[in-house]
């Protein structure tokens, strides 16, 4: 029987429906890619959720697709930063009561900003960590972006995009 996370409490006692899905954890792979591949959902519908810190507001999540990487410009200027950056995986844990590999918006230790990237949209369902690596939750995209009190921004570069750089 899977035990139960304070997310997917969290979830129970707001009345939000979700599946839990279970899967093998490999310490030294913990790729959203190859998390997606063994709960059988391609990984642009597996969210990850990346804590941040910004030079004016903060800390915050962001929330984008496995098969993406962060755009820093974009959650900096989605969350009123100048400048942004990740928190050393050291810190995670003492941020948000999550370890790297299983960090959620959802009953995080604090209440961060949540800003998602406007594809979650895309799908009638999304996967996101359940809080613990091994275990993601299933649920609308809707019923996530409402829980996380998420803003919409575009936040994500596919992994094959690139900047041009700034000429002159």
């Amino acid at each position: 029987m899977t035990r139960k996370t304070n997310a997917a409490r969290f979830l129970d006692q707001i009345g939000i429906c979700y599946e839990l899905r279970q899967y093998e954890v490999d310490p030294g792979d913990l790729a959203a890619e190859t998390v997606a591949a063994k709960i059988g959902l391609p990984p642009g519908q597996l969210f990850k959720t990346l804590v941040a810190q910004g030079d004016r507001l903060g800390i915050c999540m962001a929330v984008i697709p496995g098969d993406t990487e962060l755009d820093l410009r974009a959650l900096a200027a989605a969350s009123g930063n100048r400048k942004i950056q990740l928190v050393p995986v050291k810190d995670l844990q003492k941020l948000t009561g999550y370890i790297r590999g299983g960090v959620t918006a959802i009953a995080a230790k604090k209440a961060y900003p949540v800003y998602a990237d406007k594809s979650i949209e895309r799908f009638d369902l999304i996967s996101i960590s359940a809080g613990t690596r091994g275990l993601q939750i299933l649920l609308s995209p809707a019923d996530y972006l409402r829980v996380a009190k998420a803003t919409l921004a575009s936040i994500a570069l596919s992994k094959t995009e690139q900047r041009c750089p700034v000429i002159g």
